[in-house]
């Protein structure tokens, strides 16, 4: 991702973009646009050993039942993230991307969503790029809007299959499509719930095996995304972006990132307390982080991005980053506390 340490690849970690860099697009069709071809010579990565896609899970990682979750079950998203582990690493443009868009749609359907397709071309530093934003839209008509972000793309790094970065992130989202299609009125009476699964978060260049995060080379998808809600007049309706991003990890710490709206903050990070996962939601400050959410940040839109990125430092952006980095408990915390916390921002005044 983005945030290299200021120990560890440069200084691209904290550092707020530099400039909006509208994406260069070709805009596809919405609604179930089919595949676009994918360039193959970005997607020719090293399969993942066999280990990345396996491990056991101990009876303190294990996710507490759904009935103590409000609904969330994180068994479930376990599930849901080994299958994106399985299709190995998943560059933007890549096949093994195509097959984790193809896996994502068809969990969707299954969960009863109607599902929207973005396929735009990115101009990267390797070249351009098929990408495509997936989205799901209940409560359609409601004025107000609250958008859950996650990417589902990898970084181009050999044998890097992202279990935490961002297998556990897209695996929370889903749960929560899997909960909320057709069923979100009686939790958002008032409020529109967009789910994007973005594409092309991550940096494309990668030198000596780091990727280079710039303002102009990141945030594909969610730059896409933004730039046709401000067009189609849809961003004037959003009163809160929640990012979520690298979520998964077992010593889970989520920090609260001084770009992020204090307001939104607030509400999920009391929540959180209330639901007694204090220790997993600290009140320390880092950041800011640079992500998915400063596309809609820069346009004046309330946004919060809930990344856990010290506890994961260690395997951050390396083949490391596998299935037994992450657990079920910590998918589990993190969508309770989105599922308690939905209604509260959608009571908070604009």
């Amino acid at each position: 991702m983005r945030r290299a340490s200021t120990a560890r690849q440069g200084a691209a970690r904290f550092l707020p973009l530099l400039a909006a860099g509208v994406v260069a697009v070709s805009f596809g069709a919405v609604a179930c646009a089919p595949s676009a071809s994918r360039a193959e010579k970005a997607g020719a990565l090293p399969a993942p050993a066999a280990a990345a896609t396996q491990a056991s899970v101990s009876v303190a990682d294990a996710a507490p039942p759904a009935a103590q979750t409000a609904g969330f079950d994180g068994a479930k998203a376990f599930e849901y993230l080994k299958a994106q582990v399985a299709f190995g690493p998943r560059p933007a443009g890549s096949p093994a991307l195509a097959r984790t868009q193809d896996y994502i749609k068809s969990q969707l359907t299954s969960f009863g969503c109607k599902v929207e397709e973005d396929d735009f071309t990115a101009q990267t530093p390797i070249g351009p790029l098929r990408m495509k934003n997936i989205l799901v839209k209940e409560n359609p008509a409601n004025a107000d809007v609250v958008l859950l972000l996650t990417h589902y793309d990898t970084v181009r790094i050999d044998n890097f299959v992202g279990a935490n970065d961002a297998a556990s992130s897209t695996a929370v989202a889903m749960e929560l499509a899997r909960l909320y299609c057709g069923k979100i009125v009686s939790v958002l009476p008032r409020t529109a719930l967009w789910i994007a699964f973005l594409d092309g978060e991550e940096a494309q260049k990668v030198v000596n095996g780091a990727a280079q995060w710039t303002a102009e080379d990141s945030v594909y998808g969610s730059r896409q995304l933004a730039a046709r809600m401000a067009v189609s007049g849809d961003l004037k309706r959003v009163k809160a972006v929640v990012l979520i991003d690298m979520i998964g990890d077992r010593d889970l710490r989520i920090a609260r990132d001084r770009g992020s709206s204090v307001w939104i903050t607030d509400v999920i990070w009391s929540t959180a307390k209330r639901l007694g996962y204090g220790k997993n939601f600290p009140d320390e400050m880092q950041g800011p982080v640079s992500d998915d959410h400063e596309p809609f940040t820069r346009r004046g839109v309330a946004a919060i991005d809930m990344i856990d990125f010290e506890s994961a430092s260690s395997f951050w952006h390396t083949p490391q980053d596998t299935v037994d980095k992450v657990t079920p408990r910590s998918l589990a915390i993190v969508g309770h506390v989105l599922i308690e916390s939905l209604p509260l921002i959608e009571k908070h005044s604009r």
